[in-house]
């Protein structure tokens, strides 16, 4: 072990600096380093595409010199171990609906270190494919919305294992983070926004934490699909409102935990369907349509010590039966009493109304919301309980907002 290890010291100790020049190109300089060498951009334009980096390289641009990729095919592939590329400017990656071209492709590598770039008018923005123990930390991913069909991904994962994605900021894509196949992995403190489908779009992704990340304004949410084992704390999903727009889309989740999270402004906070084994607690539903949406096929799931506040409607279900734990949340619609003072509210809440209820199965029943009729019939539904689930309700309300 010692051996390897000041094998690796001497080769670190016998890295050279090169430097690009003008009468030089930058596949021309790469070509001529030796692995761990290290090579300098300087500030200008660099017309650039497909350049291969098969060997252990740490490439640095000085004051963010541009290349651009002239929208002919991608610009930096990735196929060595131990590389690092920080401080460059990405540009007009080409667009094919046969190859996912990116500004920056890593294929089959490990310890690769995306670090501090920009992205601009591109196609894919940064691609992982095959890959484990990869850091893409502190771009800027920004493109142009057009059409679903003719716009890839922001930072796009696939068939990857122990990545950290850490404070990035994408934009205008068809999905501002991407992952299929990823396990193991840190996505936090990321800033996802106005991308044209989903902010965060992750499927088959097991035993992934996603923390302090903020998902804005997307098309459609965000959306967790066919995954188990999975943990998101302390993230922001607001303001994506649209007709087909959630907060949080769970799908074929299970064994997960969704806690101290915000939902706010949302048409639909979390929409869960095929939910299981599933803890939300401790989040904040605030001005959303809907907060919670559960299917009738979730089960065994627990929703307790949340906040809900000014939702038009806190929970909604398609079925008679629902088989989730409701328990110790706040819900500012309740109108009970406390008699004991111990802060819990003396008789249930039902957060399921009459009207939710019927616009489940009369969606053209919306066009009555604040209605004189609407009211009363809540009102009667709370007296003498009969269409809405007997199972959802809270045994234990809190009287005030729980403090997280």
């Amino acid at each position: 072990m010692m051996s390897i290890g000041l094998f690796f010291m001497s080769v670190v100790l016998h890295a050279r600096k090169w430097v690009v020049s003008p009468n030089q190109s930058i596949r021309h300089t790469i070509a001529g380093a030796a692995a761990y060498d290290t090579i300098l951009i300087p500030k200008g334009i660099y017309r650039v595409n497909t350049v291969l980096i098969n060997k252990p390289l740490t490439i640095i641009g000085q004051h963010f010199p541009v290349l651009d990729g002239q929208f002919k095919n991608e610009i930096f592939t990735i196929t060595a171990n131990d590389v690092t590329i920080q401080g460059l400017h990405f540009e007009n990656v080409g667009m094919t609906s046969m190859i996912d071209w990116a500004a920056i492709k890593v294929l089959e590598s490990r310890n690769v270190r995306i670090i501090g770039n920009r992205v601009r008018n591109s196609y894919f923005g940064i691609y992982l494919s095959a890959s484990d123990h990869c850091l893409v930390q502190e771009n800027d991913v920004r493109g142009n919305p057009k059409e679903e069909q003719n716009t890839g991904n922001g930072i796009h994962a696939w068939k990857c294992d122990s990545i950290r994605i850490e404070n990035n900021r994408v934009a205008g894509h068809r999905d501002g983070i991407y992952f299929e196949f990823v396990t193991n992995s840190i996505i936090q403190r990321n800033f996802s926004h106005q991308n044209i489908r989903y902010g965060l779009h992750f499927m088959f992704s097991h035993k992934n934490g996603y923390f302090y990340n903020t998902f804005r304004e997307n098309g459609a949410g965000v959306a967790v699909m066919y995954t188990k084992f999975v943990t998101m704390k302390h993230n922001i999903f607001e303001q994506n409102w649209g007709g087909a727009a959630y907060g949080l889309l769970l799908k074929d989740i299970s064994d997960s935990h969704i806690e101290q999270n915000t939902f706010n402004i949302n048409t639909i906070g979390v929409y869960m369907e095929g939910c299981s084994r599933s803890v939300f607690s401790h989040n904040q539903f605030i001005k959303n349509g809907y907060a919670i949406r559960v299917q009738a096929n979730c089960d065994d799931n627990a929703l307790v010590y949340n906040n809900f506040k000014g939702n038009t409607f806190d929970v909604a279900t398609n079925g008679n039966v629902v088989l989730t734990k409701v328990a110790h949340n706040y819900w500012d619609k309740y109108e009970g009493y406390d008699l004991n003072r111990d802060g819990i509210g003396d008789v249930p809440f039902r957060p399921v109304s009459l009207y939710a209820s019927v616009i489940e199965r009369i969606p053209q029943a919306m066009m009555l919301l604040r209605s004189f009729t609407v009211t009363l019939l809540d009102r009667i539904e709370k007296i003498i309980p009969s269409i809405t689930p007997e199972g959802m309700k809270d045994e234990s309300p809190m009287m005030k907002p729980i403090k997280l």
